[in-house]
């Protein structure tokens, strides 16, 4: 992330939960980063993670597809392949 988190969002995560401006700041916008990432780099990311935690790909696409339909703001439904295509193009 580029610009800075919103002021008034940092004072009352700041406020609400007794971090240092300076943490609260670094929250806000590793939070606005992750619901900023496009679904292809979420699928991208959460395979490569579940790959290094030993998953094997049949298990990966269902549990990626089911934390997808769970985002705040959920994509379309991607199939099996289309999972696939996207991390292995």
């Amino acid at each position: 992330m580029t610009e800075s988190p919103p002021p008034d969002l940092v004072r009352h995560v700041a406020g609400t939960t007794g971090l240092p401006l300076g943490v609260a700041a670094r929250v806000v916008a590793d939070v606005v980063a992750y619901f900023g990432e496009t679904t292809e780099d979420y699928v991208r990311r959460r395979h490569a993670e579940l790959r290094r935690g030993q998953y094997r790909n049949a298990r990966i696409w269902t549990m990626v597809a089911e934390e997808l339909a769970a985002r705040a703001v959920a994509p379309p439904v991607l199939t099996e392949r289309q999972l696939r295509r996207i991390v292995y193009g």
